[in-house]
């Protein structure tokens, strides 16, 4: 048991493979649905290369020199599949930063899905076909397995829980949430119900979202946000043991730009988080070991990380996202019988949550952020575009004879 208040800092890394415009036309007669052509909104090297100038580089830079300065400081990550895909293609020189900075011990990497789908509330079978995906390329690039979970979006609930505790994961994490928590604080550890082992690591969603969302926002009351006011904050929990702070790794340089000053409040964090003498930095994994569970969670319906409603909406709200997800995973049968690994792998690439993201027609500040992420000008675009190649994903089944 540590005697020590430690910050978790968690970073996930993801990049789908977009669509190109894709008219049902093409179907039947194209299949590089992910093709898009250079310059337009969904090429995917653009998209990268754009990305990886603005965030991944320079954060990995800074990543670094915070690792040399400071032996206290360390830090969680999680890497989609499909981003390491694009890196290995169009970034070798930004998967070659992950491997030095993961190489330095310091650098913890979560299991998760390959594909960044929610095929765990639609087929267990494939969910679990990708975990393994992407265990194997974790093993491939970094020379690790994964000790820890994190479901695609933060989506998750007790079976999710049950699950990766009969997988043997020694920890899980999840939203914050206040309906969930109730009267209790993110900032313990937490044990799921029904399971023996795993243990739960809440996002303290308020400061996480300070820092991922409002920072670089000037009608924000408390703009502009550094690490004085942080360290403030921080020292009202003087007697609670976590600080967990979970984000996009695009936060950094992308989300919020440079010019927000988001590069020198990472720089400057881990300097006034441990001038305090009782203050460390852990991973995810060393925090479950660490702490005992002050209490058990029961958490019954899904949370995720996404929108002011925590649940499933954000991908699953409305009837164009629900019939274009059911609709894929009823052709899984169909699609895995043919052990066309080309058809296969186009079939999963669809499965990512941001295709069904992009066609959510929520209004408001979570409609802003949607908007904000789709390289569509509408959902029904997306929608459309989306259909048209499932439909070509039917016609290359009917060929096969299999619908």
């Amino acid at each position: 048991m540590s005697d020590k208040r430690a910050l978790v800092l968690y970073l996930h890394v993801h990049q789908p493979f977009r669509l190109r415009h894709y008219t049902i036309f093409d179907a039947g007669i194209k299949h590089d649905y992910f093709d898009s052509p250079g310059g337009s909104r969904q090429n995917n090297y653009d998209i990268v290369r754009k990305v990886a100038e603005k965030s991944y580089l320079p954060t990995n830079q800074t990543l670094m020199q915070l690792i040399d300065k400071h032996p206290e400081f360390r830090l969680s990550l999680s890497i989609s599949g499909t981003a390491l895909e694009q890196f290995e293609v169009y970034a070798p020189d930004v998967l070659e930063s992950f491997k030095r900075l993961v190489a330095t011990g310091r650098a913890e990497i979560l299991a998760e899905t390959y594909h960044h789908s929610l095929a765990f509330f639609y087929s267990r079978g494939e969910f679990e076909a990708q975990v393994q995906m992407h265990k194997e390329k974790i093993q491939q690039h970094f020379g690790i397995t994964p000790t820890a979970f994190r479901n695609t979006e933060l989506a998750y609930n007790n079976d999710l829980a049950h699950w990766a505790d009969q997988k043997g994961y020694k920890a899980i994490v999840a939203e914050g949430w206040d309906p969930v928590l109730g009267h209790r604080s993110p900032n313990f550890m937490y044990r799921p119900a029904y399971t023996k082992n795993i243990r739960l690591l809440m996002k303290n969603y308020r400061l996480s979202d300070d820092i991922a969302f409002r920072f670089s926002d000037k009608n924000w009351a408390e703009h502009p946000f550094n690490t004085d006011k942080f360290m403030d904050w921080t020292s009202k929990f003087w007697d609670q043991p976590l600080l967990n702070l979970f984000m996009d790794y695009e936060t950094f340089g992308e989300h919020q730009w440079s010019d927000s000053g988001i590069f020198d409040f990472l720089s400057h964090l881990p300097t006034a988080w441990l001038s305090n003498k009782s203050h460390t930095f852990m991973t995810v994994s060393e925090a479950a070991e660490a702490y005992q569970s002050s209490d058990y969670v029961d958490v019954p319906q899904t949370v995720t990380w996404a929108d002011t409603e925590r649940d499933l909406t954000a991908w699953l709200g409305n009837s164009m996202q629900q019939g274009a997800i059911l609709s894929l995973y009823n052709l899984e049968k169909q699609v895995i019988s043919t052990s066309d690994l080309g058809l296969i792998e186009d079939w999963r690439k669809l499965q990512t949550s941001d295709h069904f993201y992009y066609m959510c027609t929520k209004w408001w500040s979570d409609g802003d952020v949607h908007a904000y992420f789709s390289p569509y000008d509408t959902p029904y675009e997306a929608y459309m575009n989306f259909m048209n190649a499932y439909h070509d994903i039917k016609f290359r089944l009917a060929e096969k004879g299999l619908y």
